[in-house]
Parts: C-alpha cells; sequence; structure tokens
C-alpha cells in the first residue's frame, strides 16, 4: 500500500504493479483477464463493507496467533488519518485499534461512528476481542465505569490512567495520604531507570491495595488498586518530574502495573508512529465511500505480516522494499508456496 499519496495514485501504482508481476500473480490467482484497472480497484475500496473486513480481518489474526497469551498487554488507542476528511466531511476516519504489546501486532480495530467518539467505539471493540487473561490498558478518555466493567465481563483486568476529566476520582488519588483515616502505606513499589539520547529517565511506580479510599469506588467493577507513577526525566542540567495516576483490577503489584503503563505507549512508538513514518498514513487522502477504512485496514494487515517475519532482521521500510521487488521473500511473507515450474522435456 503507497503512502504519502491520493488513493488515486495509489490504486495506479497497485494496478501498474499487478501488470510488472502478472506471471507470478497466475501461480496463486486465475486472472484470465489480467489484472484490474485503478478505477476497478477504486470501485471495490469503496463499496467494499469495512465492517465485514474488519470480521475477516480478526479471523485472520486468530488463525496467525492463536492466542494472545495470559498477562498479554492489550493497548487500546484512537488514530485519526488526519487527511481522510474534506470541506464537505464532517471529520477525519479516526481508528480505535487494540494492539497487543508483546507481539507488536493489531489484532482488531473499529471506526469511531460520526458525531461520536472513542468512548461508544471501544465498547463495541471489546465485544470482538479475545482477551481473556489479558491486560487492558486505556488513556484517560477511556477511563469510564462502563468501559471498566466491559472489560472484566470479557475477562481481563483493566489500568486505566486517570486524569481531570474525572477530578473527584483523582482528587482522592492525590489526597490518599492526607485523608482523616490516616497516611497510607504503598502496597508495593517499584523503580527502573532508562537512559539514552542524552537523557536519563527514573520512572517510580507506587501502588496501594486502599480501594476505600477512592471516590465512588464500587462504581469501577473489581477495582483492586491504584497506582501513583513519577517520571523525573533529567537532560543535561535540567530536570523535570511529572507525576500519572491509575486505577485498575489488578491488585498493588506495582511491577505488573508498571509494565502494563510502559507498555501501553507501544502502541504510539510501533504501531501510530509506523503508520504514519513508513506507510504515510496521514497523508492518505482516499475520500470516496469506504476507501480510506479499508486501505488503513490492509495497512494494519501489512504491518501484522512485516512484524511476525522472523526470516531477517532489518527494518519495515526495507521488508517492505523486498516485498514489492522479490518475488521469494514475497510469497514468504504472505505465507505462499511458490509454485514449481515444469522442467522442459530435452526429447
Amino acid at each position: 500500500v503507497s503512502g504519502h499519496v491520493g488513493s488515486e495514485s495509489a490504486f495506479e501504482e497497485i494496478s501498474q504493479w499487478g501488470c510488472a508481476k502478472l506471471p507470478w500473480l497466475r501461480g496463486f490467482l486465475q486472472l484470465d483477464y489480467g489484472v484490474a484497472s485503478p478505477d476497478t480497484f477504486e470501485r471495490v475500496f469503496a463499496l467494499l463493507d469495512p465492517k465485514q473486513f474488519e470480521q475477516a480481518f480478526r479471523i485472520w489474526v486468530g488463525g496467525i496467533i492463536p492466542a494472545v497469551g495470559k498477562d498479554q498487554v492489550i493497548a487500546i488507542d484512537g488514530k485519526s488519518s488526519r487527511r481522510t476528511t474534506s470541506k464537505a466531511a464532517a471529520a477525519p476516519l479516526h481508528l480505535v485499534s487494540a494492539f497487543a504489546a508483546k507481539v507488536g501486532v493489531v489484532l482488531g480495530q473499529t471506526a469511531t461512528a460520526e458525531k461520536s467518539n472513542e468512548i461508544t467505539a471501544i465498547p463495541e471493540l471489546l465485544k470482538v476481542l479475545d482477551i481473556d487473561g489479558c491486560i487492558v490498558t486505556i488513556d484517560a478518555m477511556g477511563t469510564q465505569t462502563k468501559i471498566a466493567r466491559a472489560i472484566r465481563e470479557r475477562g481481563a483486568h483493566y489500568v486505566l490512567c486517570v486524569k481531570d476529566n474525572h477530578p473527584k476520582l483523582l482528587d482522592s488519588i492525590i489526597f490518599a495520604d492526607i485523608d482523616p483515616r490516616g497516611p497510607l502505606t504503598p502496597s508495593s513499589t517499584h523503580e527502573s531507570t532508562s537512559t539514552g539520547h542524552g537523557r536519563i529517565e527514573v520512572r517510580r511506580c507506587t501502588a496501594y491495595d486502599a480501594t476505600d479510599r477512592l471516590y465512588k469506588a464500587a462504581a469501577w467493577k473489581d477495582v483492586a488498586s491504584f497506582a501513583v507513577v513519577e517520571r523525573v526525566r533529567t537532560v543535561g542540567e535540567r530536570t523535570s518530574t511529572e507525576r500519572a495516576y491509575y486505577i485498575s483490577s489488578l491488585p498493588g503489584d506495582a511491577e505488573r502495573i508498571a509494565l502494563a503503563i510502559r507498555s501501553h505507549w507501544e502502541v504510539e512508538n510501533r504501531l501510530h508512529w509506523c503508520l504514519d513514518v513508513q506507510f504515510g498514513d496521514d497523508y492518505a487522502r482516499g475520500r470516496i465511500g469506504h476507501i480510506a477504512h479499508n486501505l488503513a485496514l490492509v495497512r494494519h494487515m501489512v504491518l501484522n505480516l512485516i512484524r511476525l517475519d522472523k526470516s531477517i532482521k532489518t527494518s519495515i521500510k526495507t521488508k517492505r522494499l523486498l516485498a514489492a521487488t522479490s518475488d521469494e521473500f514475497r510469497a514468504a511473507l504472505l505465507g505462499f508456496q511458490v509454485p514449481e515450474e515444469d522442467e522442459d522435456d530435452d526429447e
């Protein structure tokens, strides 16, 4: 899937590539009439039902990754494809994706409805995912009692960020230690340090089991702990400190909660950043029918295939180049067996 181009140019490139690789493609497809024209590709992607395509995507992911494993962190976050809108359209395409941080692949996605947001899209996505035994992380927008309940009903745990959209809950965490009932003793603490690019970052996670200090704790299904994460970053002679606050259905295990929180940012670094930089998602301008949505799903499929390939250790950019040029690598990436050519009879 080409990036940094409009949908018309993308379909032109797809069609021309198909014509150039027609003999190879006929090893797997009949193609009696050759490769479709760019206009045909455009019409098909515009008319293809994205909900059915998403369902097929999830079935395909389930086939290549039968189980993501217990305690796998599933980071749920949304991303807008900025140029998939126009003056006549209300908003660009916004997909909410579920990203398996350890495996590095997209498990599923759903688009937010027009005039809606992630709060309504996340429960719909949770309904179709197999997340039993996993840990679901969501940023502050997804910190909603209905979403917490939906996660627990699917057999998963949650770690949810608390910010100003729940001011009383946030205050109850910030001031938990000065409650009239007396100071708190942490259930556990965990500290880690990372260095690189001229900076040192120390992360301290302090977890508490005292959910009775939380504002309306009963509203959060199976809430078992809350945590405070402090990040102290030093760059040269300048030091900055920031704090973040979380509630969780996990017990007050600071190391486990800290790992889930840190893993959540994989969705930004390994999914959203890659889609923008490697696939030009923010430059994609599919605005007709369901083109933008369906091409976004194709990009997720390609990224999954590349991430799961362990045949060579190289960049996503290089693997995309090899997939476009090397018939052998492309066949292996897609899980195809290259048909053997018949040997000529010398007699």
